[in-house]
């Protein structure tokens, strides 16, 4: 375990090793890394960063590499991180999201290595609800293996748990109804393989080396793709502009489908996350499905980048099937 980006600070240290046990109980051995001070933006100098990751990557003893959770300036890495080197290694499972995206995604885009999008190391605690896995179940599973999870139908409206006063916590609160919809109505069931992140971190890839999404679609024009994405806090004019800026760069030129995230990000009267989302994609001529639990919002679907999906919205069905591998 190693922190790409943000480190924990020490008032969350409880957390972290209630986080760690939950892994030991399940029977991991863990090894935690150096760079994980929270006292700055990042957990350690970029390259000392890179280092470990890279390390730790190239480990065939370490199978997944799992940070506590993202930060702001993860990006700095991908031009420290030794992509030759990784090239040659065999994949190993990583896990996160938000800011964790701006080094997972290429992982997966430039090595093909999957990677499992939507939890991360201090949630790993939480006991999955009804109809979803937990990473790792996911992890454990053999290349080949398919599984089903189902949108519960409920998530939570507001606010966070409060790990400082209760570091122990591992039941979610949802507390709100409300399931998938389909932008402009009807019914989806569509296949393709799956790629994608938070939107915040997606914009500063998109036009570099370690972000095209397009190139992506393309090689996968026989088994489809699937793009998913989430919003963290940025509101809706935002995420209408970076929707748009990532069509204009091709990212849904060989779309099946979108999946729009979950967000509690705010939107604005003339302009909701909904509209944002229908703005930018609504002229696309693919099923866009909004409201999708995967990004910041419990209960947080996790979603394999790189596996073949399929995704179904008809009557009461939610669900989204992987096919690992």
């Amino acid at each position: 375990m190693t922190s790409p980006s943000s480190g924990v600070p020490a008032r969350l240290l409880p957390r972290l090793e209630v986080a760690l046990a939950s892994l030991r109980d399940r029977g991991y051995e863990v090894v935690v890394g150096d760079c994980m001070s929270g006292d700055r933006v990042t957990s350690a100098p970029k390259q000392q960063r890179a280092a470990e990751l890279t390390r730790m990557l190239l480990d065939p003893a370490i199978r997944a590499v799992v940070p506590p959770w993202g930060g702001e300036l993860a990006i700095d890495l991908l031009d420290q991180l030794d992509w030759q080197e990784l090239a040659t290694a065999e994949p190993t499972w990583t896990v996160g999201y938000s800011d964790s995206t701006a080094w997972m995604l290429p992982l997966t885009l430039r090595l093909d290595w999957a990677a499992i999008h939507g939890t991360n190391l201090m949630d790993t605690p939480y006991v999955p609800v009804d109809g979803l896995l937990h990473w790792t179940e996911i992890a454990a599973l053999p290349t080949g293996s398919t599984f089903t999870q189902h949108g519960p139908g409920r998530y939570r409206s507001d606010g966070h748990d409060d790990w400082e006063g209760d570091p122990e916590v591992s039941t979610m609160t949802l507390d709100a109804s409300g399931g998938w919809s389909v932008l402009g109505g009807g019914a989806v069931d569509v296949t393709g393989r799956l790629i994608g992140g938070c939107l915040e971190i997606l914009t500063a890839l998109a036009g570099t080396p370690y972000g095209d999404v397009g190139g992506f679609g393309r090689a996968q024009s026989d088994e489809g793709l699937i793009v998913f994405v989430e919003a963290c806090e940025y509101p809706s004019y935002d995420i209408a502009r970076i929707l748009h800026g990532l069509r204009l760069a091709g990212w849904f030129d060989d779309a099946d489908a979108v999946l729009v995230g979950r967000t509690r990000a705010p939107g604005f009267d003339d302009l909701s996350q909904h509209e944002a989302a229908a703005d930018a994609l609504g002229m696309l001529d693919i099923p866009v499905v909004l409201d999708v639990d995967c990004g910041h919002v419990q209960p947080m679907l996790p979603l394999v980048t790189g596996a073949l999906a399929r995704v179904v919205v008809d009557g009461m069905r939610r669900e989204i099937t992987q096919t690992l591998g």
